[in-house]
């Protein structure tokens, strides 16, 4: 009998509690833990669950106030719903089998019907309390890491509702920190999803009369081209203009949540737009050109639960809107007949669209002249896996979606690719190989950057030549060195993709690829370290006797060493981008002419223990 055969007895089998299964495993409820450095970080998770239950209120007609407070690291939220029954608040924090979304008709058009998002809450907070008014009486209990500590009940005369209030655990955020930007954005979108709900922010308020119109509006970057299109109808909102940037700029949500990498309602939303486009002016124009520069959104509210593609929920894979209604059929049938109305009725509109839609198929054409020369390159490069060592899973196929595993490596040199493709996943993750440094594609023309071997054949792997939902990896992730050739890159990489991809950022398809700074080592353990901060930890944490190596290229890293990060734990920052970022003025300011404002930016930003380092 094998040793690990004789060690599997039932002393093996584990039985959690409720809240020790959830601390246990966090990413299966909150997604990343994080220290709240990004937007999706798991205490901004938190915040939401709390929110979306007072939002259900307002939705189902009760209370139209809201009021968050935001204290160093303590959250609160007092809504002025109707308030949990008393017998229930206990249980509807910390029974994962109660809530009331499951009895039918009582919650409609709901984020989350499995009653877990307070639970979450709850247990990973260091103190949790939960208070509900009802008819001049209260109940309300406290908690600490899921476990009940107090509960009290009596008379007041505050107004019908529920407080919830919070201090997320540091033994499961580590370091973290609220950044109040990532909560106000939060707000702004609950008041333009819910019209004529006041939604108060240390004490500050934010309110909307106009819906998607006015998230648009506040939030875009450019003048319009023509005024933004408003249609609004049963359980569906959208909103489209045409700008002159790159790329398209389309904000989705169901059911109130952002679903900031789409999904099938936006798909469904750019295919109708395309197709009702198409045949009001009875052209066969491409859908790539008639959604370029395209700025708007579009929300649905959706009966059931739906489906989500993460925990975070940020990608909606729902096909159906309501049983035996697809989600295609449900917006396509919308947009076909409302927007078809609104350019026979406005052609002044419909005019400046058509132009603005034919000048992008005449700049497209024009690329694709100036890269027929290399055409044959790209093909013989592809299939001689010159530049791309690509992975086993090909997504030919647009009807099948594109799977979350694959990603793309962009290294530079051989040694970096070498030592990533010695040891990647060969049947999700594909290895591209740049030769030297990438164009600054600021600096230069329109002209020089698409004519440019490389950059082409970047496109060519990652198959957004003609169209961006063509595209083969989920990830595309920029893996350089840590210095400062490197960053220098990096930033070329990321201008790159901003300047003309943007869509690929805003719908989170770029990343920037964490490798260790250092490692620290003893004769027993190794230690790698991604800051100043980690190696100093890690040097008290080994003692006296340590050995500290710096790593400063991606080939000075072992194949076997390096296995450990790309694997499911790598470390992935995602490259941000919102609605109202102006692309263009960030370009010119990082990566412009602009060399003096730029150098006294970085004298005046620069931390010391990178001074240190550079030196």
């Amino acid at each position: 009998m094998s040793e690990k055969l004789r060690d599997y007895d039932s002393d093996a089998i584990e039985t959690l509690e409720w809240n020790e299964h959830i601390r246990h495993r966090p990413g299966m409820y909150i997604g990343n833990t994080g220290d709240g450095s990004m937007p999706d970080d798991g205490i901004y998770v938190l915040v939401k669950e709390v929110i979306d239950n007072s939002i259900d209120e307002f939705a189902t007609g009760f209370g139209k106030e809201i009021r968050i407070t935001l204290e160093n690291n303590t959250v609160s939220v007092r809504d002025f719903g109707r308030g949990i029954p008393f017998d229930k608040v206990i249980d509807a924090s910390s029974n994962l089998m109660t809530g009331g979304k499951f009895k039918e008709g009582l919650f409609k058009k709901s984020v989350g019907l499995n009653g877990v998002g307070l639970k979450a809450v709850n247990a990973t907070s260091s103190y949790f309390h939960i208070k509900s008014i009802r008819n001049g009486e209260f109940f309300s209990s406290t908690f600490s890491k899921g476990r009940l500590i107090s509960k009290d009940f009596g008379t007041c005369t505050e107004k019908n509702g529920t407080f919830v209030e919070f201090t997320a655990d540091e033994e499961i955020f580590k370091g973290y920190r609220y950044n109040t930007e990532f909560i106000e954005t939060m707000v702004k979108n609950y008041a333009y999803l819910n019209t004529g709900l006041s939604l108060y922010l240390n004490d500050t308020r934010y309110f909307s009369r106009n819906g998607l119109l006015d998230l648009v509006n506040d939030n875009m970057a450019e003048n319009p081209l023509y005024p933004p299109i408003h249609l609004i109808g049963e359980d569906i909102e959208m909103v489209i203009t045409h700008g002159e940037n790159n790329g398209e700029n389309i904000a989705s949500f169901v059911n109130g949540q952002n679903t900031t990498q789409g999904g099938t309602h936006l798909s469904a939303y750019k295919e109708a737009l395309a197709k009702t486009i198409k045949e009001h002016f009875k052209k066969d124009l491409e859908p790539s050109d008639i959604r370029q520069s395209m700025i708007g959104a579009i929300s649905i509210r959706m009966d059931e639960a739906p489906g989500f593609g993460n925990q975070t929920k940020t990608k909606l894979t729902s096909k159906e809107k309501a049983a035996g209604l697809s989600m295609r059929s449900f917006i396509g049938d919308f947009v076909a007949e409302e927007l078809d109305n609104y350019l026979h009725k406005n052609p002044e509109t419909a005019s400046i669209m058509l132009k603005k839609i034919q000048e992008s198929e005449k700049e497209r054409k024009a690329i694709t002249g100036v890269q027929k020369n290399l055409k044959e390159k790209v093909k013989k490069a592809n299939l001689c896996n010159r530049k791309l060592r690509d992975c086993r899973v090909h997504y030919t196929d647009s009807r099948n979606p594109l799977s979350e595993e694959s990603s793309l490596f962009i290294t530079e040199g051989d040694s970096a690719s070498g030592s990533i493709t010695k040891i990647r996943d060969v049947n999700t993750q594909a290895v591209f190989s740049l030769r030297g440094k990438p164009l600054n594609c600021v600096q230069k023309g329109g002209h020089e950057v698409m004519h440019n071997e490389e950059m082409i054949l970047l496109k060519a792997a990652l198959n957004i030549d003609e169209d961006m939902d063509n595209l083969r990896y989920n990830k595309i992730i920029i893996a350089t060195d840590a210095d400062v050739d490197g960053m220098h890159i990096r930033l070329l990489m990321v201008s790159f993709f901003l300047k003309f991809y943007p869509e690929l950022v805003r719908l989170g398809h770029v990343y920037i690829l964490q490798t260790p700074l250092f490692r620290v080592r003893n004769k027993k353990k190794n230690i790698y370290c991604y800051s100043e901060e980690e190696k100093l930890r890690a040097m008290e944490e080994l003692g006296k006797g340590h050995e500290i190596t710096r790593f400063k290229g991606l080939g000075e890293i072992s194949p076997e060493e390096f296995k450990g990060f790309i694997g499911e734990d790598m470390r992935l920052d995602p490259v941000r981008l919102t609605m109202e970022d102006k692309i263009e003025d960030l370009l010119q300011f990082y990566m412009g002419k602009n060399t003096p404002d730029r150098q006294f930016f970085i004298r005046q930003n620069l931390r010391s223990d990178l001074i240190l380092e550079i030196v």
